[in-house]
């Protein structure tokens, strides 16, 4: 159980929102020592393994959501229990675990609805930068606050997270494997099983080729559907969707130009003129999923119309409308079933120390997903 030592540890800490580019010059984040406290009663402490850079990250570097500073950043990670807090009795010391970067109470409103909603109380820490009690574990070397990011902070060596902020898995899951479920796979994953739920005679479309929509397109591939399709405006996306198995990969004007009108479209791109793409080809009596995030003062227009005469939906879907500990499970045996080859997502190995210029090169659509491995020893790798 926990002790009353504090553990010196090294991670990325954003100092300063809305730097100029190129981040590796303005240089945002800063990897630093700090102090990380052993964890009370409901927490436990792991030691990183894999975490990898998220848009999610991004945007709060670059100021389309405001975080509390300073804020040790990562949220997609996995990683081994080293320590139990008091009354955490369903893990054990040395067991794998995912991270997932919005708690769930199990208690609130927005829990019962098994995913629909986010939770209550794990939305309310994540935005004041605590873990889910609201307390917060982490300092600087001069013993100043450093707030948690989406109550996991996991570009560190070791992390200390509510029990409710991990979903255990099995050793055989590799660590990069691991670390990619508890967000891109979750969350554009997610938006294909839970809101759409395609059939075997659907075609399926992914608008955005990122990490969850790559998550998204994979997960479509896993099932038994007619067809799926990959929309992106950079060519080197279409291109990896098309080796990942895509059936068609097109422009977003390429896509509208050819008329296609899949009965199940995922948006996750996170920009205003994707989620107008997306509904615009979606089938007559068709659903649209949008699972990405745009910054808060960006808007879209459709023409209502159109969802009247068409008997359209759309669906919002936050972390693709998953509750971790029931989802997680599941892609985990979808791995290794082979028919969910998540590492394909890996675009790159980088070490912390790289965080800064990883972020430009996620900023320019250049990577679906880079992820920072560390060793036996705390060292990134």
């Amino acid at each position: 159980m926990g002790t009353d030592s504090t553990r010196s540890i090294r991670g990325a800490v954003l100092q300063t929102i809305g730097a100029p580019r190129p981040y590796a010059q303005s240089r945002p984040v800063v990897v630093q020592d700090l102090q990380l406290q052993p964890p009370g009663p409901g927490e436990i402490m792991v030691r990183i393994e894999a975490a990898s850079l998220c848009h999610s990250d991004l945007s709060v570097v670059n100021g389309s959501r405001v975080r509390p500073l300073p804020m040790l950043l990562g949220h997609e990670a996995a990683g081994k229990v080293e320590e139990l807090g008091e009354g955490v009795e369903d893990l054990a010391v040395g067991q794998r675990v995912v991270m997932a970067f919005l708690p769930r109470c199990g208690e609130c409103a927005g829990c019962r609805t098994e995913g629909k909603m986010p939770c209550i109380p794990g939305s309310a820490a994540n935005n004041a930068g605590t873990l889910l009690d609201g307390g917060m574990r982490l300092t600087s070397a001069d013993g100043g606050e450093v707030r948690h990011h989406l109550g996991v902070s996991g570009f560190a060596t070791h992390a200390v997270v509510n029990r409710k902020s991990v979903v255990p898995v099995d050793d055989d899951i590799p660590p990069h494997v691991a670390a990619l479920l508890g967000c891109a796979v979750l969350t554009g994953g997610g938006a294909v099983l839970n809101p759409a739920r395609p059939g075997k005679d659907d075609d399926v479309a992914i608008v955005g080729l990122g990490g969850v929509g790559m998550a998204a397109l994979l997960t479509a591939l896993s099932l038994d559907v007619r067809s799926v399709i990959g929309i992106d405006s950079l060519p080197e996306k279409l291109a990896r969707a098309r080796e990942l198995g895509a059936d068609a990969v097109y422009t977003p004007q390429e896509a509208l130009d050819a008329g296609i009108r899949p009965a199940l479209v995922i948006e996750a791109a996170g920009h205003p003129r994707a989620f107008e793409t997306a509904v615009r080809i979606t089938a007559p009596g068709g659903t649209t999923v949008t699972v990405g995030l745009p910054a808060p003062d960006q808007t879209s227009e459709i023409t209502p119309l159109t969802l009247t005469a068409e008997a359209r939906t759309i669906i919002g879907s936050y972390l693709g409308s998953a509750v971790p500990a029931r989802d997680i499970p599941v892609y985990a045996q979808l791995w290794r079933e082979g028919k969910l080859p998540v590492e394909e997502l890996v675009s790159s190995t980088i070490a912390l120390e790289d965080i800064n210029s990883a972020m430009d090169t996620l900023a320019d659509g250049l990577a679906i997903r880079q992820v920072i491995r560390f060793g036996q020893d705390g060292g990134s790798a």
